[in-house]
């Protein structure tokens, strides 16, 4: 990643030479954590995807710009609440001025950042800034692995009450059992992943549903845990940069998002490998990822069939008596970045602490994440 590595080291040389000087001159002496907070604002620019507010009332843009940098504050600094930021940009200068407040009485009311995250929510301001930093640093770059991976979303909402069938539904409710002669049994429609082949980006996302829900998944020790809430959708790349992300209802199984994130993924760079788990051994999902050019490592699935089982177990047992792997299974391993982004995203950067409501503002806030953790792992390459 020499071309990359030349890319980051313009923006850490401006930063070190000319702004840190600067601010030194402004302010308090900063803090390791305000330190972070200065690089990642400068390399995200999260202000110049802000939507034009000129002519409005009530809504400046250099006030947007600084709620902006302040919700990039809140989620380096892992808080719990907006309140808990507004106050504590009340009580750290440094923090406040790095945002774009020189003074408290210019600090809004609560009432007027929920109004911006709202505003943030519409208009996708941290998708878009996501999606632009990684075309700026990565998209001339060959990347060797794409890990894909989905994480537990736990939200203080009611699961949606999903729609009871009935009559009028498509939905043809039958007897279990062989049908009576003469029956005839209507077409079974076909499944989301059929349907995906013919689909755009855009219509596979709006496809997959986003409602809070109930959800249940194997951990790795093999137990059962459940949660309401949602479900976070990543493609990792070498260095733990997550480059695409998508967010959907805690009951969608993960196989149902790999074709969208691999075609987002692939819109944004270029990738070798695929690398993706069990959950996603489904045949049009391999023949996806190999017509986009790519080579999916994906762990077999035996499922139901105890002879296939049995022979991967007895296979599995043969390579380690002879100490044997094939050049796949270290390939494979990288996967282990898409649990490690997750882990960060959970313990460092808010995802454990969703407080908002409705799931496209469940998506916003985990994307403050997403865009924090996608520039603190780039910042890291250079230092």
């Amino acid at each position: 990643m020499s071309r990359l590595t030349a890319t980051l080291s313009c923006y850490w040389d401006k930063i070190q030479g000319s702004l840190f000087p600067w601010l030194l001159e402004t302010l308090d002496p900063l803090t390791a954590k305000q330190q972070q907070l200065v690089e990642i604002l400068e390399l995200v620019r999260i202000e110049e995807f802000l939507p034009n507010f000129d002519g409005c009332e009530g809504r400046p843009r250099k006030t947007r710009a600084a709620i902006a940098r302040s919700f990039v504050a809140k989620t380096i600094y892992n808080m719990d609440t907006t309140t808990a930021l507004i106050e504590r940009l009340k009580t750290d200068r440094n923090m406040r001025r790095i945002c774009g407040w020189e003074s408290l009485q210019q600090l809004p009311s609560d009432s007027t950042f929920s109004r911006a995250f709202a505003e943030f929510t519409a208009t996708k301001l941290p998708q878009n800034t996501h999606e632009a930093l990684i075309k700026k640093t990565l998209e001339e770059e060959v990347i060797q692995h794409a890990a894909s991976d989905s994480t537990a979303i736990e939200a203080r909402e009611k699961a949606a009450i999903k729609p009871k069938l009935n009559a009028a539904t498509d939905k043809v409710i039958r007897k279990r059992g062989r049908p009576k002669k003469g029956e005839e049994r209507p077409t079974p429609k076909p499944t989301r992943i059929e349907r995906q082949k013919s689909m755009s980006l855009e219509e596979m996302l709006e496809d997959l549903p986003i409602a809070c829900d109930k959800g249940a998944k194997k951990t790795s020790k093999g137990h059962l845990m459940y949660w309401t809430g949602y479900k976070l959708h990543l493609n990792t790349v070498d260095g733990g940069i997550p480059v695409s992300a998508v967010v959907t209802s805690a009951s969608v199984h993960d196989s149902q998002v790999a074709i969208p994130l691999i075609t987002l993924t692939a819109e944004r760079i270029l990738n070798c490998y695929d690398l993706m788990d069990s959950a996603y051994d489904i045949p049009a999902i391999i023949e996806y990822s190999r017509s986009l050019g790519h080579v999916p490592l994906v762990d077999k699935n035996p499922g139901r069939n105890q002879e296939l089982e049995k022979e991967l177990n007895a296979e599995s047992l043969a390579r380690k008596v002879i100490n044997f792997t094939y050049p796949e299974d270290h390939r494979y391993n990288e996967r282990t970045v898409a649990e490690r982004a997750n882990a960060r995203l959970k313990d460092e950067f808010g995802a454990r602490k969703v407080r908002v409501r409705g799931g496209m503002k469940v998506a916003c806030h985990l994307m403050f994440g997403v865009l924090v953790l996608a520039a603190d792992q780039l910042i890291k390459l250079v230092n």
